[in-house]
């Protein structure tokens, strides 16, 4: 049913509406963000492939020079679109179940600001038109602003400003790129622009086409928290709340994504633009874990954990192939899942006894074993050990840059994943095996049990995975085919 794939957008900016306009009844609030959250998986799951035209307006055949023009904005649902949107509402789901159940009174706007970002998300990874794409991330860009800023964390406030200063930078290079790219090909759906510059229309060497690369490319490494921007991706990851942070990650991933597949198909055929994203994501693999290495607070060290997770992204990307691309995605895949279990585990702890500080801690595992054993399952699978998802996922990337003829990143990338599994052992033993510090006074909290179901849910899909990594990477392997 075609018809389903706007209500994937419109669902939850709806229920964002609404839940602000109506959040002073606190029970029936909690009632409809709950009924809605339940909803936001299943859609995707019920929705056929295919591709929703807004208005109505069908492509328009060209019979002078035989090209298909599309008026409208265009959605286009695939496999692809289907295994990330559903992710993303599973997750979503158990956000704001945690929230729901953490709190009596709930607040309307912290809602509104979640529903909101999964929309904005959801709408940028379906678009074909590139203007509505960078109205949504601003649209997310506020959100993310606001997520962070309603936390109860110190700084929060300064953090979010911070973030929020740099998205004023970044957002209007990237609009100012899209509108060199609208002067030249006199559209912006992404199909007509990638037809005029592949067919010759456009020449690839213009210095306009060049630069309009340059800015949009600044403007997604504003988005996905690569170098430069690594220090404040990782900040806001922080200060936000556990689950916020959950779902902020989620965010930054599925935008990644979005914007550089929108980039591939435009600019793919320029050198230097896989040449940058290769090299943007090595250096925000070794930022990241050589950052992690030097923190105490764990909020901060996943957060640059996460950051070096990206550049496997960005590395399967830039590589250019068929295989390194779908290993690229199925990493994405595999973040989205694994560092929600692991600010959501870590965020128990935070509950359990209001500490952050990795040097405080200690001899966790006998106080809270189920949250330490699953906390540890999700640190090996970032690690990349099998047989877990993070595994199929790294392998597949090393095995990419092989056949490309690059073995010293495939060298790097097991270096990368050694480290990443040195820096989490190392926090895992300070906070779980470590003895108690005698000045440690744990507040006798339990973990909710929301927080254990949500950890157990995506543990079962690491699992599962890294198990039957086929299930996902052959759907992805053929919409990549599709690309190319």
């Amino acid at each position: 049913m075609n018809e389903l794939i706007p209500l994937m957008v419109i669902v939850p900016l709806m229920a964002a509406l609404i839940i602000s306009a109506f959040s002073r009844f606190n029970t029936a609030t909690k009632i409809f963000a709950f009924v809605v959250a339940i909803c936001l998986p299943i859609i995707p799951l019920a929705s056929n492939y295919g591709l929703h035209y807004f208005g109505g307006y069908a492509p328009i055949l060209d019979n002078v020079t035989n090209v298909m023009y599309h008026p409208a904005i265009t959605y286009s649902f695939t496999f692809l679109q289907q295994i990330f949107i559903g992710m993303l509402g599973l997750l979503t789901f158990l956000v704001v179940f945690i929230y729901l159940t953490k709190y009596k009174e709930v607040s309307g706007p912290y809602l509104f600001l979640l529903f909101l970002g999964t929309a904005a998300v959801t709408a940028m990874l379906l678009t074909d038109d590139i203007f509505h794409m960078f109205v949504f991330f601003e649209i997310l860009a506020l959100a993310q602003v606001g997520i962070v800023a309603a936390s109860s964390i110190d700084y929060s406030y300064e953090m979010a400003l911070k973030y929020m200063i740099l998205g004023s930078i970044g957002s209007p290079m990237m609009l100012l790129g899209i509108g060199f790219l609208l002067a030249m090909t006199g559209s912006v759906n992404v199909t007509d622009i990638a037809v005029a510059v592949h067919s010759g229309l456009v020449s690839a060497t213009s210095p306009v086409f060049l630069l309009s690369l340059a800015l949009i490319f600044f403007g997604w490494l504003y988005a996905s928290g690569l170098p430069p921007f690594h220090t404040i991706k990782s900040g806001i990851y922080s200060k936000a709340e556990p689950h916020g942070a959950a779902l902020l990650q989620s965010f930054t991933v599925v935008s990644m994504v979005s914007i550089v597949l929108i980039m591939f198909r435009i600019y793919s055929s320029l050198p230097i633009f896989e040449v940058l994203i290769v090299f943007f994501s090595i250096l925000a693999m070794i930022l990241g874990v050589s950052l992690a290495l030097t923190q105490t607070d764990f909020r901060r060290m996943i957060g640059f954990l996460a950051v070096g997770e990206l550049g496997f992204i960005g590395l399967g990307i830039g590589l250019g192939t068929q295989y390194a691309i779908t290993a690229g995605l199925f990493q994405a895949l595999n973040e989205i899942i694994i560092t929600a279990l692991l600010f959501i585990g870590f965020g128990a702890i935070v509950n359990a006894t209001n500490e952050v500080d990795t040097r405080k801690l200690g001899g966790l595992l006998a106080e809270h074993p189920k949250v330490s054993i699953m906390l540890l399952i999700a640190g090996l699978a970032m690690a990349g050990v099998p047989p877990l998802s993070g595994f199929q996922s790294k392998l597949m990337l090393v095995q990419a840059s092989l056949s490309c003829g690059f073995p010293e990143i495939s060298i790097l990338a097991i270096m990368v994943s050694i480290a990443t599994f040195v820096v989490f052992v190392k926090t895992y033993y300070t906070m779980f095996l470590k003895p108690k510090p005698r000045d440690l006074e744990l507040e006798g909290k339990e973990v909710p049990r929301t927080m254990i179901f949500a950890m157990a849910i995506l543990l079962i899909i690491v699992v599962l995975l890294g198990v039957y990594p086929d299930v996902v990477t052959n759907g992805i392997s053929s919409f990549v085919g599709g690309l190319l």
